[in-house]
């Protein structure tokens, strides 16, 4: 049986991006209330178990890209307005897929049965985790999909630059095959009808979370193995699983310093300053965000955009463009350059669920 992608219908195209303001089921319903958000997005979460989480050296911060000059250590007020970046070490969620999951089943079981009502936004379930955890993910969110009113999608996080000893998976073609080809094997499985309604099922969407590219190979890299796996699609009834792409998360090997206090021009170099967060390596080095992302985003979005419009079995592939968005003339330079719809981060943590209304307000007043 053919198993074929289905759009995800984001509208407003704006949502939130996996990040740290998603995490719980009150962050995720105020969220999904907002008449300006489109789609929700949770917080990357790992199966079975949640991340350890440790506030010691799992920290983010504010800070003025001009200056450096940061609101410290995981602020819990919005600073200046001009702290526009942001630096974090932060893994992924410290709740688990299954409290995921239930928060979703919450949401939907709130919402109104009327068939009159509007069709309810997506919500995109982040994961992570080895290939094979990856699959288990899809299959439990797939169980879910029959359960809830709104459309679900899945969203593989193969980018994050945060975890110990672990390169993100998305910047090798072969390892990223691994898991665009084991998602497949485990659509193919899941297809044919609803046991208990005899209807087909309706088949939550896959994408995946690319890292910030800075060279051809890389972005090569990401196609060669989109290709892959489209070309058997003759023999299993499936193509590329991906509908679509997330591009793109933090830039990794970041790292922000703090003048010593009561500093002395005398001392030398390296004692002027201290690393102004803390690591699971020490070093306080992670994963850089917010306005100083912003033209390497929008050109990662351009690239892979053009990159997949040169080949007919991805042209169809959405584009989730991510980095940097903190007002109406970001969303529009994203979508200018080729995003579907936009998500938002950084602006999320600073200034709240608001952000979404100054961003469809400004819309709305050109």
């Amino acid at each position: 049986m053919s198993v074929r992608k289905r759009h995800l219908t984001i509208q407003p195209p704006l949502l939130n991006s996996a990040n740290p303001w998603c995490t719980s089921l009150e962050q995720l319903q105020e969220l999904y209330d907002c008449p300006y958000t489109g789609a929700v997005t949770t917080r990357t979460s790992l199966w079975p178990t949640g991340f350890q989480h440790n506030e010691d050296i799992h920290q983010f911060t504010f800070y003025n890209p001009s200056t450096h000059q940061s609101a410290g250590t995981n602020p819990t007020e919005s600073g200046p307005t001009d702290q526009t970046g942001s630096l974090n070490t932060i893994g992924y969620s410290p709740l688990s897929l299954y409290e995921y999951v239930n928060f979703v089943q919450t949401i939907s079981d709130g919402l109104p049965d009327a068939p009159s009502s509007p069709e309810p936004k997506p919500f995109i379930i982040s994961v992570t985790g080895t290939v094979e955890d990856v699959a288990e993910c899809y299959k439990l969110i797939q169980a879910l999909q029959s359960r809830v009113k709104m459309q679900l999608a899945m969203e593989v996080n193969l980018s994050c630059p945060n975890i110990l000893h672990q390169s993100p998976p998305a910047y090798d073609s072969t390892t990223l095959l691994s898991y665009i080809n084991a998602l497949k094997l485990t659509l193919m499985t899941q297809s044919g009808p609803d046991v208990t309604t005899g209807q087909q099922k309706l088949h939550v969407q896959i994408g995946i979370k690319t890292p910030p590219y800075t060279y051809h190979e890389q972005f090569k890299n990401l196609i060669d193995a989109l290709l892959a796996s489209s070309n058997d699609a003759r023999h299993t009834g499936v193509d590329c699983p991906i509908s679509f792409i997330t591009a793109t998360n933090t830039l990794g090997s970041s790292l922000l310093l703090t003048p010593s206090a009561l500093a002395d021009p005398a001392w030398k170099p390296e004692d002027q300053f201290t690393h102004t967060l803390k690591s699971a390596t020490g070093a306080g080095i992670g994963g850089l965000a917010g306005a100083p992302l912003h033209p390497l985003a929008l050109g990662n979005v351009y690239t892979i955009r053009q990159l997949l419009s040169q080949h007919e079995v991805l042209r169809d592939i959405q584009i989730i463009g991510v980095g940097g968005v903190e007002d109406v003339d970001g969303y529009r330079r994203m979508r200018a350059v080729g995003a579907d719809s936009v998500g938002v981060g950084t602006a999320l943590g600073r200034i709240g669920v608001k952000i979404f209304e100054q961003i469809g307000e400004g819309l709305q007043q050109h």
